[in-house]
């Protein structure tokens, strides 16, 4: 697996002291690339907004070139794969977020730009009633072959990954620690198994043991990653729900599976449907008519199919329907970032677009061309 030197400088901004993900994108959008962003004078970088002193003293220190260097041998020797948020195989629903991590630590076989992805989640404490809801999901929704995202942890997210196993489904765990310490350690055998079809990923670097404050950052990865969050069980407090408020704030769709009154873990749950925060879920149906996705099984093979003519659009909407040809389904967010057309103009084209009866609009803020 070769590594550019451009990388080197990607994974080197990441160990710069008091530097977040946001920054590290506004520095390469002014400078140009990672690499050029080291070799910028201090009083320039100072000229870029939130970009004091300290931190611009802080990008001339080249000991962070050579750290970065022993985290490529690294990945290179335990065969880790180093997303950086400008790479193809970077995943596409993460780079339209504001906060997404510039750079993930991955290792399995799964397409992280999978046509369908979902997150199962809930309770560390599951019941027996959580995990057989948690298993009839899997084995329902195994027709229509998504990605199936979880953390890895006790309760409904093991649940979800093994049932996953089980059912040749393929299954993402999204980790709080570095991709070589798998916590909790006891599902190491399952991570394993998951990289065959599935895989782990984490924005941890190596040796970086778990701690509190990287759980809501990995429930960030987990909602933003899915089109759609199910929450089995939860109690009124607890990472489900940090879950499910990321995948409102990303405006991803959300279920909530109701329990029975009275009981800890199901408060959450009910909690969410009352406030609106959720859709309740009744079967995996619910989630096939809100993603429609029967409509993409039923119609991907017919868009592949359209011979598409462009020659009476701009040459904004042709990139539009270029788009939405090569991709069939896709939400504005996306469109926007491919396309490079400001979301205010792109809203009013694509609504002239469906107007002229090319393409639609689908639930979720999802559009594709109309298969006539």
């Amino acid at each position: 697996m070769a590594i550019s030197e451009n990388k080197i400088y990607q994974i080197a901004l990441t160990l710069i002291p008091k530097i977040g993900d946001v920054l590290i994108r506004q520095l390469i959008s002014y400078c140009g690339s990672a690499e050029q962003v080291f070799q910028t004078p201090v009083a320039k970088l100072q000229k870029i907004p939130n970009i004091g002193k300290t931190l611009a003293l802080n990008l001339q220190d080249k000991s962070v070139l050579e750290k970065a260097q022993k985290i490529v041998q690294e990945a290179e020797k335990q065969q880790v794969e180093l997303l950086f948020y400008t790479d193809k195989k970077y995943p596409n629903r993460l780079k339209q977020l504001y906060d997404a991590p510039v750079l993930l630590y991955y290792k399995g076989k799964a397409d992280l730009n999978h046509t369908r992805t979902i997150a199962i989640v809930g309770t560390r404490q599951s019941t027996e009633y959580g995990k057989s809801v948690t298993e009839e999901i899997i084995e329902d929704i195994k027709p229509f072959n998504p990605l199936v995202i979880s953390g890895l942890a006790y309760g409904i997210d093991i649940v979800a990954h093994k049932a996953c196993l089980k059912n040749t489904v393929p299954t993402l765990g999204v980790m709080a620690s570095g991709i070589d310490l798998i916590y909790p350690y006891q599902h190491k055998n399952v991570s394993v198994q998951m990289q065959e079809l599935g895989g782990i990923i984490t924005e941890q670097t190596f040796e970086t043991q778990p701690d509190p404050r990287f759980f809501p950052q990995r429930n960030r990865i987990i909602a933003g990653m899915a089109d759609v969050t199910i929450v089995v069980e939860a109690a009124i407090k607890g990472g489900a729900l940090i879950t499910a408020e990321y995948a409102n704030n990303y405006h991803r769709d959300v279920f909530a599976v109701p329990g029975q009154l009275g009981k800890s873990f199901s408060e959450g749950c009910n909690k969410l449907i009352k406030e609106k925060k959720a859709e309740i879920y009744t079967s995996i149906q619910d989630v096939v008519e809100t993603l429609n996705w029967d409509l993409l099984g039923n119609e991907k093979s017919q868009v592949n199919k359209v011979a598409l003519d462009l020659s009476h659009f701009t040459e904004e909407e042709s990139q539009i329907m270029a788009l939405l040809h090569k991709n069939q389904v896709m939400e504005i967010d996306e469109l926007a970032w491919q396309s490079q057309i400001h979301i205010a103009k792109l809203s009013s084209l694509l609504l002239n677009l469906e107007f002229q009866g090319v393409l639609k609009s689908l639930p979720g803020k999802k559009y594709a061309i109309s298969v006539r």
